[in-house]
């Protein structure tokens, strides 16, 4: 764990947009995780849908303050096609559930785990947290490095525009 600490800084809040866009949007690798039920989530299974996805670790502060605006973007914005997913960076369940127990209200949106941190690695995540948008096709369209308030207007309008192309 020491290691995948080393690899990953936090990266602090910042007050401007919420999200950048990916000027070449591409595809980024597959994944397949788990979530703390065994239910398997492939990447592949949620084209179709706008994704978010958020890679976070318990030990990172700026984690902990955007995971409640991520549960609120979730309930926002999921009824309208929209995947809200948090990879945690390798640790034990016994962590992730503990520290998600916290936190109320509590935590609804899929929390998964990269055991190995090969998703990170394949994603290159370099710092906590890091969140990806993937439009309806599974491209990365929007990027946030650090952590975030994705109940702010401007990242709800980001996402609600790319949550109506192709409806």
């Amino acid at each position: 764990m020491a290691a995948l600490a080393l690899l990953a800084p936090v990266i602090p809040a910042q007050a401007a947009d919420v999200f950048v866009h990916v000027a070449n949007p591409l595809p980024p690798p597959e994944f397949s995780l788990e979530d703390s039920d065994g239910r398997t989530w492939r990447s592949s299974e949620l084209r179709g849908k706008v994704v978010v996805v958020n890679f976070w670790a318990t030990w990172c502060p700026p984690c902990r303050h955007e995971l409640p605006s991520l549960e609120s973007l979730f309930k926002t914005v999921g009824p309208e096609g929209v995947a809200v997913l948090g990879v945690n960076a390798g640790e034990s369940w016994d962590q992730v559930v503990a520290f998600a127990a916290d936190f109320k209200p509590p935590l609804t949106f899929p929390l998964l785990l990269d055991k190995t941190g090969n998703v990170m690695r394949q994603w290159q995540i370099k710092a906590l947290p890091t969140t990806y948008v993937l439009d309806r096709d599974g491209r990365t369209v929007l990027r946030a490095l650090g952590g975030r308030d994705f109940s702010r207007p401007d990242a709800l309008q980001d996402i609600r525009a790319l949550a109506k192309k192709g409806t």
